[in-house]
């Protein structure tokens, strides 16, 4: 038996979705059918939209769902079917870095995340005797239905699934990264590169762990006037000036603690030259290939640290009932950033979203 499906398909690097039909295949052994009611869209589905990530095509993407479980596969306990969930990554459970409490460095993320099969080689979807390729970050969320896995679905509290569904991956993302990878303490100078919804999740940590000052820098100006609402003390308009100049201006021994969501060359070593002696930048924007970084190494000798991170350094199935738990309690108001569209208005949302007329637009199924 399959379920019948409504998803946004991309059939062609550079391409917009169309809204087709397909059949998807019952949930194996681990696995998870889940009806989804909401998705938001990651500027990583973007990426894979317009650059060659080795996404197989025709593909479903979408990885923040939140939904209604529908059926679980043989060996899942921790949820049932009618409970309410979010989707997050998948991992394996079983490599070095999962078994020592770091899924999000999963020896298996490619396979899992973008191999476009299910982990026991199903290609979950299609259309007649045509493969539709899935199982983008264990989940292809774009879409009314969806298989997931046990170990990236996480149980939740009765929120509207247009809240729940941006912790899968951009909440957690940006708010990990703060909390989990550059742990500021409290007096901490730090700035968030890159306004939009990972930025400012990042940024509502920061005002939750009290660091301070907090600066935002963005190209939009309606970002920044939300960021000071949401926390930050200073922006900085970036208008092609020195990003360096402007940050030091602001605090002159150097930032403590930098996040970089923008992925930009120039913008990167301009934050690695702002930095205080001891401090430390993450970058986590996913690149077009062949994006290189240059920088002065001896900027490095004042015990500085560039490092990347992935989904925030968080295990989901901690970390995202431990941030749900924040904004229920009003320290993590992420629902400003979201707004919501019909999954037949998907085209229109990513293109608001890379316009900057919106910050975290989220897909409603129903």
């Amino acid at each position: 038996m399959s379920t019948a499906a409504t998803v946004a398909i991309l059939r062609a690097r550079g391409q917009p979705y169309s809204l087709e039909t397909v059949e998807l295949v019952d949930p194996g052994p681990g696995q998870i059918l889940v009806r989804i009611r909401a998705c938001g869209i990651c500027f990583t589905d973007v990426g894979v939209q317009r650059y060659e990530q080795g996404t197989p095509l025709p593909q479903v993407l979408g990885h923040e769902g939140a939904g209604e479980v529908l059926m679980v596969g043989d060996g899942v306990s921790h949820v049932a079917p009618g409970d309410k969930v979010v989707i997050s990554y998948a991992s394996c459970g079983a490599c070095n870095s999962c078994t020592h409490d770091h899924p999000q460095y999963c020896g298996n993320f490619m396979a899992l995340n973008y191999s476009g099969v299910l982990d026991d080689g199903r290609v979950p979807m299609r259309q007649g005797e045509s493969a539709v390729y899935g199982g983008f970050f264990g989940q292809s969320a774009f879409a009314t239905h969806a298989i997931a896995y046990a170990r990236n679905v996480v149980k939740a509290p009765d929120l509207p699934f247009t809240s729940l569904a941006p912790f899968g991956c951009g909440m957690q993302t940006g708010a990990g990264t703060m909390y989990n990878t550059l742990a500021p303490q409290a007096g901490q100078s730090v700035a968030v590169i890159g306004a939009g919804s990972v930025g400012l999740a990042a940024l509502m940590a920061a005002a939750d762990l009290a660091a301070g000052p907090i600066i935002a820098v963005d190209k939009v100006a309606s970002r920044l006037a939300l960021a000071l609402e949401l926390g930050a003390t200073h922006t900085i308009l970036a208008d092609g000036s020195n990003l360096t100049e402007a940050l030091r201006a602001i605090v002159p021994t150097g930032v403590d603690r930098i996040v970089d969501t923008t992925g930009v060359s120039a913008v990167i070593r301009a934050g690695l030259e702002a930095l205080a002696s001891r401090g430390e930048m993450a970058m986590l924007a996913v690149t077009a290939p062949g994006t290189e970084i240059t920088f002065n190494p001896n900027v490095m000798l004042g015990g500085r640290a560039l490092r990347g991170a992935v989904e925030g350094d968080a295990d989901p199935q901690v970390f995202i009932p431990w941030l749900i738990a924040r904004h229920m309690a009003g320290r993590f108001p992420h629902d400003r950033l979201i707004t919501p569209y019909p999954l037949s208005a998907i085209n229109e949302a990513v293109a608001d979203m890379a316009a900057g007329k919106v910050i975290k637009p989220v897909l409603v199924m129903d």
